[in-house]
């Protein structure tokens, strides 16, 4: 009976050690880890490619990587593949840093904004909160059916929150179907 209990007991260890190993949210394939810091995430996922790219020609890592807090709202492949062919090249090219650091500012809110927190917002707003994003310019979140958000841009642009709460050491990233734009 002895031996028993203690089998149990590992095998119940085992199947819980498991469980936290992987607890933790995967985005393009990889973990998010809470402990690490918004580009020490971003760069393990295979979905953020070109946002990687782009904060790296913006020459924005070491503010990603920095205190914050920020709210990110990380556009994926998927969705800089949504502009028009050529736009994501154009913006790469070193003489356009301005432009491509105006978008990707865009994409950035001070502070530490979950979901919860947008939708709180979003409520005392009669169903509008207005966010004032890193580059000083409006992004708005909406939600028609109160669990998902969806941000419209300056132009008009509509994305989603596709994957919510993705907390990270200096703040919180939101993934996002489509690249918001600023005027």
């Amino acid at each position: 009976m002895h031996k028993k209990m203690l089998v149990t007991f590992a095998v119940v260890a085992l199947a819980i050690t498991s469980a936290m190993a992987g607890s933790n949210p995967t985005v393009g394939g990889k973990e998010m880890y809470p402990t690490k810091n918004i580009i020490e995430n971003a760069v393990n996922s295979a979905d953020h490619t070109t946002l990687v790219a782009a904060v790296k020609a913006a020459g924005l890592v070491d503010t990603l990587e920095g205190t914050g807090p920020f709210t990110v709202f990380a556009p994926t492949n998927e969705a800089f593949n949504k502009l028009p062919a050529g736009t994501v090249d154009t913006l790469l090219k070193p003489e356009n840093k301005a432009t491509l650091t105006k978008v990707l500012t865009y994409h950035v809110v001070a502070g530490r904004l979950s979901a919860r927190d947008l939708m709180k917002k979003i409520k005392e707003g009669k169903g509008i909160a207005e966010l004032t994003t890193v580059e000083g310019s409006k992004l708005w979140a909406m939600s028609e059916d109160g669990k998902h958000i969806t941000l419209k841009d300056e132009k008009g642009g509509m994305s989603m929150v596709t994957i919510p709460n993705l907390f990270q050491s200096n703040g919180v990233i939101h993934v996002v179907d489509t690249v918001v734009m600023p005027n």
